[in-house]
């Protein structure tokens, strides 16, 4: 005849105990780590609103150049056919 139940140690092998230590423990443990990462996500965001920023800054610098273009090409133009049509 055999019993069956747990093993002479009181304990089954597949028997797993956590305690609210352990517990208490990984959920400080997770708190931290969210913690962080909000840190990280806000540094982030500032870190991309200053490169959108700078981003603004160099496009709006760079539109006078090709209208100065634009401009001195029309110049040139009106003057090569005044001067054309005065001594040509």
């Amino acid at each position: 005849m055999s019993t069956t139940g747990p093993p002479p140690g009181g304990t089954s092998p597949l028997v797993v105990e956590i305690g609210l230590k352990e517990i208490y423990d990984q959920l400080v443990a997770l708190n931290t780590n969210v913690q962080v990462l909000a840190k990280d996500l806000k540094d982030l965001t500032q870190q991309g609103d200053d490169h959108e920023r700078r981003l603004r800054a160099l496009e709006s610098a760079r539109w006078p150049l090709p209208s100065l273009a634009a401009v001195v090409s029309i110049i040139a133009l009106v003057v090569s056919i005044v001067g054309y049509n005065a001594f040509g």
